[in-house]
């Protein structure tokens, strides 16, 4: 009883955090829209419906409470190839290290970039100046403790940076977590997370100064750049977990022995996010596996008007269908530890789709 009365008052908590949502006219006012892309493989491919239960360094990105499923230690990489064609990439790599009983620390890093862009200027529009290459970049370091077998929580710091060839904008963001899950072998799961919450940003630098004339003398103007809000959100999400078929004792093991009561688990997931400055979304997906080896998952991203043309009433390309899967190959047939390869692809009408690849070591 003492778990479901924290959970009422954690749910009523978030749900009276949906005041900071925005409105329609507040669409498009924020910055650092690079938080709101999800870098890792695993959880791509479910679209993000898997908040309430995202597991170890995939939980930076949904809910930083699911941190406290890495085991012992747990690596992360992750390639993300942004609209195919566009030459726009993300790299990542994380580490968790459980600390003590109950707790676990995380660091992850998302490095942004866009390529090698053409220098011009208003007197050289048609560039021969060279190039350039904006960087977008964030680092996060996490905490997260499990209280009781049930209740979950975690919170993180990330410090953005984003720069182009003399222009710079730095800034701050805080994310926190609470997951509650219940149930025989914890079938069902809760989870609420708050992100991305922090001051403005605003840029600056030499690129915003130019040389004037007036009255035959030379100045350097400065222009102040506009500050700009954190992409701020909120995720609820809920997850429940079927066993299809009875499970089938290894050689030289007994029908007690095994941990679940079937192989082969089908698990269906659901996550409202609340975005303050862009339309809410709805997220939604499925997830098949066999034992600890193989998943295959399928998502769908939507937000109103999320099947018309991009501009016309929709404002997020990457809203739609999306799908993945893993391979694990577990060291010493044991599910807390081996090496994990994740693949996932988001539809990104009329753009082209997005790529995700990443491996990931647990020990």
């Amino acid at each position: 009883m003492r778990n479901i009365k924290y959970l009422l008052a954690i749910i009523v908590a978030g749900l009276s955090l949906q005041t900071f949502a925005g409105n329609k006219e507040r669409i498009g006012q924020a910055g650092a829209n690079e938080l709101l892309i999800n870098p890792w493989a695993r959880s791509s491919g479910f679209g993000g419906a898997n908040s309430a239960f995202a597991d170890g360094i995939e939980a930076f990105n949904l809910n930083i409470s699911g941190l406290t499923t890495v085991n012992k230690t747990e690596l992360y990489y992750s390639n993300v190839a942004l609209f195919s064609g566009s030459d726009i990439n993300i790299n990542s790599i994380a580490l968790g290290q459980r600390v003590g009983e109950s707790g676990v620390l995380g660091i992850s890093i998302n490095a942004m970039s866009f390529g090698d862009i053409e220098i011009t200027t208003t007197n050289n529009p048609d560039g021969g100046q060279g190039t350039f290459s904006p960087q977008f970049l964030n680092i996060a370091v996490a905490y997260a403790r499990s209280f009781s077998r049930s209740i979950h929580a975690g919170g993180a710091i990330r410090i953005i940076s984003e720069s182009i060839n003399n222009v710079g904008a730095q800034g701050v963001a805080l994310d926190a977590g609470i997951r509650y899950q219940t149930g025989e072998y914890n079938r069902m799961k809760f989870g609420i997370a708050l992100r991305n919450v922090g001051p403005k940003m605003r840029y600056s630098g030499d690129g915003l100064s130019q040389t004037v004339i007036l009255q035959d003398a030379e100045f350097t103007l400065n222009q102040r750049a506009e500050s700009f809000e954190m992409p701020a959100l909120l995720n609820i999400g809920a997850s429940y977990d079927f066993y299809l078929l009875p499970s089938v004792p290894a050689e030289g093991e007994s029908a007690n022995d095994t941990k679940l009561p079937s192989d082969y688990r089908l698990t269906i997931a659901g996550t409202f996010t609340s975005n303050s400055f862009s339309q809410d979304q709805f997220r939604g997906g499925v997830e098949f596996g066999f034992k600890h080896y193989v998943a295959i998952r399928a998502g769908l991203v939507y937000e109103a008007n999320g099947f018309g043309v991009l501009g016309e009433g929709r404002v997020n390309a990457n809203s739609g269908p999306t799908m993945g899967m893993t391979v694990n190959l577990p060291f010493n047939g044991k599910k807390e530890s081996g090496i994990s390869m994740d693949y996932s692809y988001r539809f990104a009408n009329p753009l082209g789709g997005t790529h995700s690849f990443g491996l990931r070591l647990r020990i």
